[in-house]
């Protein structure tokens, strides 16, 4: 009988469902966006090392540094080895980067047989970098320890620093300029995943030589990155126990005073992404709850027109013996089948508007969530029952007499 009245009064029945159906496809699409950049980031952040802490002398995520901060003694080569020495810790390496200060992208330009690569960022890392973050070799190796001892001119070149260098050539014991200097390739990393975008990854486009060698290049760089990897998750308090009183002895750290340096690990990235999302889902929540509460109202506004309309059809019900509870029944039906006609067709126009955003050249990556999907559909439906009740409440406590005269 519900989906009777509404093909009796397809306009009015859409028209009447248009907010619920925003409404919804709103939170679809808003929630899908945000899911596949969760998705994204998740896969981003395992891809830079499972089991990881990285250790920088001032924060490096979600804080201003202050004037101390900035002023602190940094980390070095020392400190890398100490905490080698840590009875979990599997892997340690220590980091230095040569990019721009300003925008933090690399300004160097890398040279082989007349063509020239700009704007690559230069990395040094000790041996243990590659076992540290996991990197993946689409061919050749990494370094050893004897060669960054002796400082040797190897490097290892970035997926598309070498791709447009060497193009079909094998690049593998081929030399690089780099900095006035020639350095021969051992190794081509494979693509690194990225968070956000389609386009080139920055990540794909440097260079990254032995510490050693590396320090000749820029004896001037100080601010070294620590990466620690430790055995098992479950030893991840007491690694980072470990590597906090470690570093606490060697910076003459008080007893009574603050750590003078930071260790952070994925969840870090992913508490901070969290952060920023949680804005989204708020103006997601506000901007469909508009949709949603138009569309309530158009519903209870409709269904009193259509208790109106039926006066003659409810007192003949009651006349012959239909209860109040069968009459609230029948129209909170109505209300209820409304809106959630509205919700499948919020969903579907979501799923639509999901799908176009997925293929399109932007890179900005969407997933539908069941999750949400069961969400959209649960409120259109339950925005139905709340402004359904009155208007069914109306017409079961009409006077079946009153209803036929009234007619």
């Amino acid at each position: 009988m519900a989906l009777d009245t509404v093909r009796t009064n397809k306009l009015r029945s859409g028209l009447t469902i248009l907010g619920i159906v925003i409404g919804v496809t709103t939170v679809i699409t808003i929630s899908s966006v945000i899911t596949g950049l969760n998705n994204r980031v998740n896969d981003w952040v395992s891809s830079m090392g499972s089991n990881v802490f990285w250790v920088f002398h001032m924060p490096l995520i979600g804080v201003q540094p202050t004037t101390e901060m900035l002023t602190r003694k940094k980390l070095n080569l020392d400190d890398v080895l100490a905490l080698r020495a840590l009875p979990h810790v599997v892997a340690a390496d220590g980091t230095y980067q040569h990019v721009n200060q300003t925008f933090h992208v690399g300004d160097v330009d890398v040279k082989y047989n007349g063509k020239k690569v700009a704007g690559a960022f230069l990395a040094g890392s000790t041996a243990e970098l590659e076992a540290v973050s996991e990197l993946t070799m689409k061919e050749g190796r990494f370094w050893t320890d004897d060669e960054d001892q002796r400082r040797a001119h190897v490097c290892v070149v970035a997926h598309d620093t070498a791709e447009e260098l060497f193009g079909d050539e094998d690049p593998i014991g081929k030399d690089v300029n780099v900095a006035s200097s020639l350095f021969t390739v051992v190794g081509v990393l494979a693509k690194r995943k990225q968070p956000f975008g389609s386009g080139k990854n920055p990540g794909d486009n440097g260079v990254f030589f032995p510490l050693g060698v590396f320090h000749n290049l820029y004896p001037e760089l100080k601010d070294m990155y620590i990466s620690v990897k430790y055995d098992d998750p479950k030893n991840k308090s007491l690694v980072e126990e470990e590597i906090r009183e470690v570093l606490r002895v060697r910076r003459k750290v008080k007893v009574d005073q603050p750590d003078n340096f930071e260790i952070f690990g994925p969840d870090s990235l992913s508490k901070l992404w969290g952060q920023l999302t949680g804005g989204l889902v708020l103006f997601m929540i506000a901007v469909s709850s508009v949709g949603l509460m138009v569309g309530g109202v158009g519903v209870m506004n409709i269904m009193l027109v259509s208790v109106t309309e039926r006066t003659r059809e409810i007192g003949v019900r009651k006349a012959i013996g239909a209860t109040k509870q069968a009459l609230l029944l029948q129209f909170t039906t109505e209300a209820v089948t409304l809106t959630a006609l509205g919700g499948i067709f919020g969903i579907l126009l979501g799923a639509i508007i999901t799908w176009i955003i997925y293929f399109l050249p932007i890179g900005l990556p969407a997933s539908m969530s069941t999750m949400w999907v069961i969400t959209g559909f649960s409120v259109s439906c339950a925005i139905g029952l709340i402004f359904g009740i009155y208007p069914a409440w109306k017409a079961a406590n009409l006077d079946p007499i009153e209803a036929l005269r009234y007619e």
